[in-house]
């Protein structure tokens, strides 16, 4: 039985820590602050933003902006990023929208005239408004201390004088150099240099996405003597309300692209769309599990889920099971199942639809649902009965039921090369000073596999509104202005209303998977915080992907090879379909915890994927 550490035999103490004798890298551990991200460069970019007397806000919003240059194939500044920050001064913790809307002109009507039976998950039709700088700038401005010119100092430089390709990075562009070359000649300019895919530590640059960081310095430079916050405005603007914005628009107005629906189809999203979009700070949702207060996103991401998941499972005694033996990988995996069916039936803007989430998180629910963890591994998907009976619309395939509800026929699937859980896309971030200020931020969309890179801004728009359903009777359906409801989740944890924890991974679908499996072996198994991290994980895809072409694969469980053989067996014998992925594949796991009695911030990063990192001081 694993227990080499536990918060509840030990509370806070760092004494009743003792380290493993093996982890793939150290726990770094500081006081002055901590900061992990998916990029070593971002990283030390966090960091560097710490040392200048930045706070965690800070440090994380430079690392999202180095991220977004860093990983192009993961996430870019035309994307979203979802954040959890808790706030040392209010005592408070928010959620951070950074989740673009729809735009007004790209509706289910439009998509019934034009015989679009999934949106697709490439070019300008699942295009929502970029949410990165809305985002960052209600964060920096409300919770942080510095100027947008400091915290996109170091992005500027990156971009400009160039860093090196890596391995990951240099398989994503190879993979796609045919699409650039033939599609996107924009995105070859930049990163197939010469028409040919860059070699692993040759120096890229991009200085056209420098130009575009440095139009919003000079706009926040003319509005200093305002202030602080009205120079972050001005910033903000000149990417929604300017120059920026405009180009967008022209861009993908006049250079219709091949999509996924098999036409070339011109963007929607309009100047209007981008100069009405606001980034919002919101209430998150929170589960209290033994002592510990989890907070996600609100459920325009697919963050309740883990709350869900936690609800389920706090009626079985984990420990007991024992750590990724048979009984407790079943039970996490069906509990699982029934969780993410209740987030594809009933989870949405919460703007446009009623989530009903008192219920779904209420005890009397979640018994009814553990009732349903049997022996075997069910086949079925089993949304839970809200008092009403299941939806038709959630018994049947995503594309089946579009196609009902659009009164049109099917169009032939394209293959996008990505796989259910978009293994490869999105990024994560984490801070913590010493204050207790906390974020998690997970990066994503404006990736470059899927959009061309608008000429002369250096970055792509995103693909998130594929995760929209066209049955308007549905949560989640497609409606001008609305924020489709995204995988992105990152977690924060407080105990006793003190900062305790921060932490996520990459991995779509998977994200509330893994990074629930870490959660348990910290709490439950008392591992030490990068062992926890490097744990082997599985997944399942037994529902709909949430991203095009939403193929569920009833049954199926990914599991990294690391898993005992014996046990993968017996979740065969199970009825589990057990597919092996290589032993260090899922997922790029990151956390930090703050020791509120101590002053200890301890940080670490999964070495899953090379490149992700953890500094602190």
């Amino acid at each position: 039985r694993w227990k080499r550490r536990s918060y509840l035999e030990v509370g806070d103490e760092v004494r009743g820590v003792s380290m493993p004798e093996f982890t793939t890298r150290p726990t770094i551990m500081g006081t002055r602050g901590v900061v992990t991200s998916g990029h070593y460069l971002a990283t030390a970019a966090g960091f560097r933003i710490m040392e200048q007397g930045g706070n965690a806000i800070d440090a994380a919003a430079t690392m999202c902006f180095c991220l977004n240059l860093l990983e192009p194939q993961s996430n870019g500044i035309g994307g979203e990023v979802p954040t959890l920050i808790y706030s040392a001064k209010e005592r408070r913790t928010f959620a951070v929208s950074g989740m673009g809307w729809s735009p007004k002109n790209f509706t289910i009507e439009w998509c019934r005239e034009n015989g679009v039976d999934l949106i697709p998950g490439d070019g300008y039709l699942p295009a929502t408004v970029p949410g990165v700088v809305g985002a960052w700038a209600a964060a920096v401005s409300r919770f942080g201390t510095m100027s947008f010119s400091q915290i996109l100092q170091p992005v500027i430089e990156l971009a400009e004088n160039g860093y090196p390709v890596y391995q990951r990075m240099h398989d994503r562009l190879e993979q796609f150099s045919e699409r650039f070359l033939s599609l996107y000649p924009t995105t070859a300019a930049i990163y197939l240099p010469g028409g040919k895919v860059p070699e692993v530590g040759q120096i890229i640059r991009n200085p056209d996405f420098g130009k575009s960081m440095r139009i919003m310095c000079d706009a926040e430079v003319a509005a200093k003597s305002q202030g602080r916050v009205a120079g972050i405005e001005a910033a903000r603007d000149a990417f929604y309300k300017g120059p920026i914005a405009k180009r967008i628009a022209e861009f993908i107005r006049e250079n219709p692209v091949m999509d996924a629906s098999g036409e070339a189809h011109a963007g929607l999203l309009s100047e209007e769309d981008m100069a009405e979009w606001e980034a919002t700070i919101e209430q998150p949702v929170t589960y209290e599990y033994k002592g510990l207060d989890v907070y996600k996103c609100p459920p325009w991401t697919q963050g309740p889920v883990f709350l869900q998941q936690l609800a389920i499972l706090k009626g079985f005694d984990l420990q007991d099971q024992g750590h990724n033996t048979t009984e407790y990988l079943h039970t996490v995996i069906e509990s699982a199942k029934l969780a993410f069916a209740d987030r594809d039936t009933y989870y949405g803007d919460p703007l446009f639809d009623e989530t009903p989430l008192g219920m779904l998180l209420s005890e009397d629910y979640s018994v009814g649902r553990r009732e349903l963890v049997g022996e075997k591994a069910s086949m079925e998907f089993r949304p839970g009965d809200l008092g009403g009976g299941v939806p038709d619309y959630a018994l049947a395939s995503v594309a089946d039921d579009n196609r009902r509800a659009l009164g049109i026929g099917a169009r032939d699937v394209q293959d996008l090369g990505f796989d259910h859980a978009h293994v490869g896309d999105t990024t994560h971030l984490d801070a913590v000073d010493s204050e207790g200020n906390m974020v998690a931020a997970t990066p994503s969309g404006g990736w470059l596999g899927t959009s061309p890179i608008i000429e002369g801004l250096g970055f792509p728009l995103g693909t998130r509104g594929q995760m929209f359903y066209l049955n308007a009777e549905r949560p989640n359906a497609l409606a001008p202005h609305k924020r489709p409801r995204a995988t992105l989740t990152p977690s924060l944890v407080m105990k006793d209303g003190e900062p305790y924890m921060v932490f996520g991974t990459p991995g779509g679908d998977a994200q509330d998977q893994w990074t629930l499996q870490f959660f348990l072996n910290y709490v439950e198994f008392g591992m030490e915080l990068q062992e926890a991290l490097d744990a082997p994980t599985v997944h399942s895809v037994h529902f709909p992907s949430s991203f095009y072409p939403r193929e569920a694969f009833a049954g199926r469980v990914f599991a990294e090879s690391r898993l005992d053989q014996e046990v993968f067996s017996n979740m065969e014998g199970r009825g589990h379909e057990m597919v092996k992925n290589s032993p260090w594949q899922h997922g790029k796991l990151m956390a930090i915890r703050f020791h509120k009695d101590t002053g200890l911030i301890e940080g670490a990063v999964s070495a899953k994927g090379n490149i992700g990192y953890a500094l602190g001081w």
